[in-house]
């Protein structure tokens, strides 16, 4: 199980976007996240009439590592940690690390 799901609030506490909150869009192979509106970069296209793609300037957003960013918590208005706690059902759950709250609802 990992800490960082696809549409959990993040906020990145390392890199140029430090302090910017988003949504985690989706989660890459390799401990990498692309988060909505966080570590945008500029990429240039050419045209392609085929396609009608028109060439340009576009922004997007480029991966960033899931160690320079921490799960939002909501009742603290902070980034926190994240652990997991086994339920008494046997199902896993991911838990905020300052208050115990269940993560996972």
């Amino acid at each position: 199980m990992k800490r960082i799901k696809k549409g959990d609030d993040v906020i990145v506490i390392a890199g140029r976007s430090k302090g910017v909150r988003g949504q985690v869009m989706s989660v890459l192979d390799n401990d990498r996240l692309l988060v909505e509106n966080v570590n945008l970069v500029k990429k240039h296209t050419k045209p392609n009439p085929q396609q009608q793609v028109q060439g340009g300037i576009i922004e997007k957003e480029a991966p960033i590592h899931a160690s320079n960013v921490m799960l939002y918590n909501a009742a603290t208005n902070k980034p926190d940690r994240v652990s997991f706690k086994t339920l008494e059902d046997g199902s896993k759950v991911r838990v905020f690390r300052s208050n115990g709250e269940v993560v996972d609802v």
